[in-house]
This record gives C-alpha cells, sequence and structure tokens, in this order.
C-alpha cells in the first residue's frame, strides 16, 4: 500500500506539467501557422510543419484531421525517440477549392502523455490564375548534371496583367520568362526554370515568387520541387565497427561508386586510430578501400566521419560515419 501511494506522489509533477495542459507538446513545434499566400488555381502546394521530440519519452503521432476539405494534412514519422524529428504535412487542394480559405490541422498524441496541438494555415486561391504543371518539376538528377523544367502560366480576366519579375532564395535556380499571349482578356507566359550544377544533395522544396503589376496579389507562389542525387555512392554509409578493447585492431572495407570511372584522390578522418590503404592508381566505377581501426585507450562510442574525395568534380564527394565502441579492460598486447 506504501509503495503504491510513493508511485502516485513521484508521478504527480510528471502528469502536472505532461498531462495537464498542452503546452509540452507544443514545444515540439517552432512554426504553428503559415500564410500561402496568393497561389495558382492546379498549384502543387505543401507545407511541412517541423516537430523535433525534445524529451526523453518516445512520442507517437495517433492522427492528423483538417477543419477544412480545402486542406489534406499527412504524418512523416509518427514515432519519435528523443531528438528525432517529423513533420505535419499540409497541402492545399487548389483544384477543389478558390477563394480565401483557412484551416486548422488538430494533432492528436497519444504516447508518452495525450495531447492535441492545432496548426494554422491560409491561402487565397486563384481561379484567375493556372499553372500548367502545378509545380516547377526537375524529377531526379545526379549531382553536378542540372535540370531544365517549363511551367505555363495562364491568366484570364485582364490584358493589362504582368509578371514583371521572378524571385527566388535559393543561387541553384535561375528562370527565363517570356510572354506568349495577350488579348481577348487573357495572358499566357512560358517559365524556363534552370537548376544549376551546384545544387546541393537532397530534396528540392522551395518557391519562386512571381512579381505582377496586380496590387491585391502582387506576388503568387509557384513550388519547386525534385531531388538531387549524389554522383558517388559510399557503402556502408553507417560503418559498425563492434566491440574492442584499448589497442585490439579490426579491419573494415568501404565500397564507393559512381556511374562513369573515376579516381579517389583523397580519403580524411579526423582520428588517428584510422588507417587506410593506398589509394587506387586506376579510374573505376567500383572501387573497394580497406581500412583499419586501432582502438585507443580511453573508453566510450568513438563516432567519427569517413571523407571521401574524388575526381569527379568540385563538391562530388562521400561520406561513412565509423561508430565503435571501446569497452574498458586491459589493452591488448
Amino acid at each position: 500500500m506504501f509503495r503504491k501511494v510513493w508511485l502516485a506522489l513521484c508521478l504527480l509533477p510528471m502528469l502536472a506539467s505532461f498531462g495537464m495542459g498542452q503546452d509540452w507538446a507544443n514545444k515540439m513545434f517552432q512554426v504553428r501557422t503559415h500564410d500561402f499566400g496568393a497561389v495558382a488555381k492546379g498549384a502543387k502546394v505543401y507545407y511541412e510543419f517541423e516537430l523535433q521530440n525534445i524529451y526523453e519519452e518516445t512520442v507517437h503521432i495517433a492522427s492528423v484531421r483538417s477543419s477544412c476539405g480545402c486542406t489534406s494534412p499527412s504524418i512523416k514519422n509518427d514515432t519519435l525517440k528523443t531528438w528525432e524529428k517529423g513533420a505535419i504535412v499540409a497541402k492545399l487542394n487548389t483544384d477543389s477549392f478558390l477563394g480565401h480559405k483557412s484551416a486548422t490541422v488538430t494533432v492528436t498524441i497519444d504516447k508518452p502523455f495525450y495531447a492535441e496541438v492545432q496548426l494554422n494555415v491560409s491561402t487565397d486561391i486563384r481561379g484567375d490564375l493556372v499553372f500548367q504543371p502545378g509545380a516547377v518539376q526537375f524529377g531526379n538528377v545526379e549531382q553536378g548534371e542540372g535540370g531544365i523544367a517549363k511551367v505555363h502560366v495562364s491568366q484570364a480576366g485582364r490584358s493589362d496583367w504582368k509578371i514583371t519579375d521572378v524571385r527566388s532564395n535559393d543561387d541553384f535556380l535561375g528562370v527565363e520568362l517570356s510572354e506568349t499571349n495577350r488579348g481577348g482578356g487573357r495572358v499566357g507566359y512560358d517559365l524556363v526554370v534552370r537548376l544549376k550544377d551546384n545544387a546541393p544533395v537532397g530534396f528540392i522544396s522551395s518557391q519562386l515568387a512571381l512579381i505582377t503589376n496586380d496590387s491585391r496579389s502582387p506576388s503568387v507562389s509557384l513550388p519547386v520541387e525534385g531531388k538531387v542525387e549524389s554522383a558517388l555512392n559510399v557503402s556502408p554509409s553507417a560503418l559498425s565497427l563492434g566491440e574492442l578493447k584499448p589497442g585490439q585492431k579490426t579491419e573494415a572495407k568501404l565500397i564507393v561508386r559512381a556511374k562513369k570511372p573515376f579516381l579517389i584522390t583523397g580519403i580524411s578522418c579526423d582520428s588517428e586510430c584510422f588507417k587506410f590503404a593506398a589509394l587506387p592508381e586506376e579510374p573505376k566505377k567500383l572501387h573497394f578501400l580497406p581500412l583499419t581501426f586501432t582502438a585507443g585507450s580511453e573508453g566510450g562510442t568513438v563516432v567519427k566521419k569517413i571523407k571521401i574525395e574524388t575526381d569527379l568534380g568540385e563538391g562530388v564527394s562521400g561520406e561513412s560515419v565509423a561508430t565503435v565502441v571501446v569497452t574498458e579492460g586491459n589493452s591488448e598486447t
């Protein structure tokens, strides 16, 4: 009986801070409101509300719902361990709705405690403006190769409507704008968007701002999406070397590949415990890189990044993160 009472008393502060209110759940979101601004009918528009589990307990997102059919929410990674990140994706249904719209997206969390977080979105979906297709779509492109995508912009209702400028916050995007037609209350433009060869590896989720002479909606967002794939692949990207005693050695091998023959020009790691074999002297599409790790005198978990440089071009490199546990004990002789 005494033990049950003691446990209940210990849990009261935790329940007060977590279960009695929503503030603990709100703190995982840095942003809970987003205004899409003016968007065109048919535009492929979405926003990711990022969240991070800042607690020791695992967080589970049970469901999401929207107060308006103009927005379809979804969960990106519903189970988050400590410091893991996820996102709630709010997608606008611009094909089915017009005018000013707003929605509240309710995120229901059931672990470690029940809570609801409300996210708010708003937008102005313009029926007089149409993008074909609804976004700048680069698809999958290889690092350093760049790409081209085209979008046609149609406006109906004002023969004097103009796009005066196209702006981007990304230096790896370039835009060419040309007017295709004007008259009869209709205006058309072609946009040629170029992905430059300095585009970073990873997913592209960006926006172009179309600046117009319309005082009611001087800026219209055009989504940009795609993925830049690394020209170099290192396997395994996460290298586990197991457990070693101080002074003990272990050997492993990295596999480095590309679509065309290449030379490895350098291998670096900020630990003297790693030793690498001589660099290959001939260009190949596939290289095997042996390495040796010798455990130091200090125990603990060692996490080191191994970086591989090549002659494939500026910025084209690969890496593998090596992890090894050095256990306490006598040194190997």
